[in-house]
């Protein structure tokens, strides 16, 4: 397939070019700094961020996709599932 974009740079306002399944995990970072990150099911996240905090979002929404620049989805404190690395 053709892709007339491949020699462009991405910007962060891009679609994502690329995404992983999250399984939430207190000590292993993501395979990728997430541009955002799908939702499946209602819950809370907690993530550290690329700049090295770590929050938690309350009540995200199932079918969502939050515009999170993201290095670790913990398990301690994340309730929500079905959640999807976009990058």
């Amino acid at each position: 397939m053709s892709d007339p974009f491949k020699h462009h740079s991405p910007g962060l306002n891009a679609p994502a070019f690329g995404a992983f399944e999250i399984a939430p995990d207190d000590g292993t970072p993501l395979s990728h700094v997430t541009r955002a990150v799908y939702v499946g099911t209602e819950g809370n996240l907690t993530v550290t961020m690329a700049h090295g905090q770590t929050v938690n979002l309350t009540s995200v929404q199932p079918g969502m996709i939050y515009p999170i620049r993201c290095t670790v989805v913990h398990q301690t404190g994340t309730t929500a599932s079905g959640i999807v690395g976009l990058y």
